[in-house]
C-alpha cells in the first residue's frame, strides 16, 4: 500500500514520513531528493532535468512524473512507497493518481491535520540544522543538533514567506486532498510528535498490515 502524505506546513509531516516509512519498509519518494539524486547521474532523463533547471525553468508537472515512474522503475523489490510533498495542486494530483493506477499500485492519502495557528507558532519557533537539514521545534532545548553542528533559524520561515505558503496551502493543496476523501486518512498532528506518531501507526496499522 503506497501513502501520499498531506500536512499544513509546521504539521510535521517530513518527521512523521520517516517514522512511518521506517516502520512499514517504505521508500520515500520527495521531489526535491529526487532531483538532487538525479543530478550525480548521467541518464537521459538527468540530462533532461539539467536543460531544463539550466535554462532556468521550473520542472513541469509532465516531467515531475517522469521523475515518479522513474523512481518506481528503480524500487527495491517493489517496495511500498510514501509521497512526501506531492501532490500540491489538483492537476498534479490526477496525474499522480493516473501513474499510480498505471503501475497497478495500491495508495491511501494521509493528512497531518493542524490548525493554522498550530503552524504559525511551531514555524516561526523552529529551527534547523544546516549541515544534517533536520528540523528541531520550539521544545528542543540546545544550541546544537546531536552531532554538534549549530541550529539556525530558516531562511524562509519569515513571517511573509510563511503566510504565502500557508495560503498556497488553503488555495491549491486543500482541493486536491479533496479527490481523495474516499482514500482519506486523517491524523490529529496537534499534540506533540511523539504522541502524534503513535497515533499515525495506531490508524496505518489498520490499512498496512
Amino acid at each position: 500500500m503506497d501513502l501520499i502524505f498531506f500536512g499544513m506546513q509546521g504539521a510535521g509531516k517530513g518527521t512523521l514520513g520517516k517514522t512511518v516509512a521506517e516502520n512499514y519498509g517504505m521508500q520515500i519518494f520527495e521531489t526535491g531528493a529526487e532531483l538532487r539524486k538525479l543530478a550525480q547521474e548521467d541518464s537521459e532523463l538527468a540530462r533532461k532535468i539539467k536543460s531544463i533547471i539550466e535554462a532556468g525553468h521550473l520542472v513541469s508537472n509532465e516531467v515531475v512524473m517522469e521523475i515518479v515512474e522513474n523512481f518506481m522503475n528503480n524500487l527495491e523489490g517493489n517496495s511500498p512507497i510514501l509521497f512526501d510533498g506531492i501532490p500540491r495542486k489538483i492537476e498534479q494530483a490526477n496525474s499522480l493518481n493516473a501513474v499510480l493506477e498505471k503501475h497497478n499500485r495500491n495508495y491511501r492519502a494521509v493528512l497531518i491535520n493542524i490548525n493554522k495557528e498550530t503552524a504559525l507558532k511551531r514555524l516561526t519557533t523552529r529551527r534547523i540544522c544546516n549541515i544534517c537539514k533536520t528540523v528541531y521545534p520550539a521544545d528542543y532545548q540546545e544550541e546544537n543538533c546531536p552531532n554538534g553542528h549549530p541550529l539556525e533559524t530558516r531562511k524562509d520561515d519569515t513571517p511573509d514567506a510563511i503566510e504565502t505558503r500557508l495560503n498556497a496551502f488553503e488555495t491549491e493543496t486543500k482541493p486536491a486532498i479533496e479527490l481523495y476523501k474516499d482514500k482519506l486518512i486523517i491524523i490529529d498532528g496537534e499534540p506533540q510528535i511523539e504522541e502524534v506518531k503513535i497515533l499515525a501507526l495506531e490508524a496505518l496499522d489498520k490499512v498496512m498490515s
